[in-house]
């Protein structure tokens, strides 16, 4: 499979070579750079508390439940034009690559402007249906209002992101996240703890980290794949429908995320603010340990989707197994690294009482069923890139509804606040079997030879 070609400064160079390879550099090198997202949210939580005030590190616990939603619709956005990009690169066709890219970015800003508004209109409303009240209800609303005016950058960002690793470019795209980190890194002290600004500060930190993303995104997708393509209504119209087709169920699936762990931290916060905060850590801490398994999702599509362009079926099929075994080894590994650190994270933290129990609870058993939430990934990014997206969102929302609410309400019953994570958890296992063979069905009719004579 040589001469496959050069698009936009870039090889189509997951259509030979081992795919297991593929899967755990796209996959390594990715979530650096989605760590560096969520470390931004991490390294919030610790400078906060720090000032040991449980109503701030509670506010934080809130507010992240609520920018989950406009990130993940932001993600589901990448999503759509990642598979579009790499669509058009596995077929060797550069000017429909920048074309795609240069539209995806133009419809992505303007949706993610318009739903971050629409959120930061709501805030008073969705904070209180949190459950939080009183003056942890108020700090919430005012960090989220400053933090919300910056999400349109973070989704700029996100996709930028994407389209440099439909591009093959998986170094540049960690380094748009690595800089924003290191920028944030470089801020929160000065405005938590110097200036003294508290969660004010935390979230103009978390803005200039933005700023530096969205321009660590542009700057190669310009330099590096041809830079942009001209635009015109026709063109943005003809890459809005097939965007719509993929993004629309991708962004449908990615809010179901968001919804579940409203659904979490409603339950949650009727076991107290130390429940909460608790809660708030080891959501924190979840996305940084298992980055790789976020990073999984995004890394696994363009793999896909340039065999899928190049019709390589038999290596479509192949990355789907591969996408499994890696998703096992991740785990192991992992968990067995909290574990061994769970004491130094909740000390990290000032976690004392019910929210260290938490911390520990998460870095014992229930990291090691995260494999469940790992195989609904990967199920994701298949059916996503097989024309099956509508299956992801059915799945997605299941899971964090019927998966999560009855599970968790159980849960809360028998251990309280623990309960709440372990019924959670409990719930993913069963429709991670269930996402995995539905998706390999998928895999099966779409990559199935034709009929002969067809």
């Amino acid at each position: 499979m040589k001469g496959l070609g050069r698009v936009g400064g870039a090889q189509a160079k997951f259509v030979e070579g081992s795919l297991l390879r593929h899967i755990v550099v796209m996959s390594l090198t990715s979530s650096v750079g989605l760590m560096a997202i969520f470390v931004v949210d991490l390294i919030n939580m610790v400078y906060i508390g720090w000032l040991k005030d449980p109503v701030l590190t509670a506010a934080v616990g809130y507010g992240g439940a609520v920018m989950f939603f406009v990130t993940a619709f932001g993600i589901g956005l990448s999503i759509g034009v990642s598979a579009l990009v790499a669509q058009a690169v596995g077929a060797r066709d550069p000017g429909l690559a920048r074309e795609r890219a240069t539209a995806g970015l133009v419809l992505s800003l303007g949706f993610g402007s318009a739903f971050s508004a629409l959120v930061w209109v709501l805030l008073p409303q969705i904070v209180g249906l949190l459950g939080a009240t009183g003056r942890t209800a108020e700090e919430t609303v005012h960090f989220l209002q400053v933090y919300t005016a910056s999400q349109p950058l973070l989704i700029l960002g996100i996709v930028g992101a994407a389209i440099l690793r439909a591009f093959g470019e998986a170094r540049r795209a960690m380094m748009v996240t690595v800089w924003a980190a290191v920028a944030l890194a470089a801020l929160d002290p000065v405005l938590i703890l110097w200036a003294r600004l508290d969660l004010t500060g935390a979230a103009l930190a978390g803005a200039g980290s933005r700023i530096v993303m969205a321009g660590m995104a542009l700057w190669p997708v310009w330099r590096r794949i041809g830079g942009f393509a001209p635009l015109d209504r026709r063109v943005l119209a003809g890459v809005l429908r097939p965007l719509s087709a993929i993004s629309g169920p991708a962004i449908l699936t990615q809010l179901a995320t968001p919804v579940g762990q409203a659904l979490v931290t409603r339950l949650v916060a009727g076991f107290g603010e130390a429940a909460v905060a608790g809660m708030a850590i080891a959501g924190r801490l979840t996305p940084v340990a298992f980055s790789v398994l976020f990073a999984l999702a995004g890394a696994l599509g363009p793999i896909i989707g340039q065999n899928l362009g190049a019709k390589r079926m038999d290596r479509v099929r192949q990355s789907f197994g591969d996408a499994i075994r890696f998703t096992g080894m991740v785990i192991v590994a992992v968990s067995a690294v909290l574990f061994a650190l769970r004491a130094p994270l909740a000390d990290m933290f000032h976690a004392e009482g019910v929210t260290r129990d938490l911390v520990y609870l998460f870095c014992g058993p229930l990291s090691l069923l995260f494999f469940f939430n790992g195989l609904i990934f990967v199920a994701n990014a298949t059916c996503n890139n097989l024309g099956a997206a509508y299956q992801s969102t059915l799945i997605n929302w299941a899971r964090h509804t019927l998966g999560t609410l009855p599970f968790a309400l159980l849960g809360a019953q028998w251990w309280g606040a623990a309960g709440v994570l372990i019924g959670q958890a409990a719930g993913g296992v069963v429709f991670g079997l269930i996402s995995a063979w539905l998706a390999w069905r998928v895999v099966l009719r779409r990559t199935a030879p034709a009929p002969a004579g067809v």
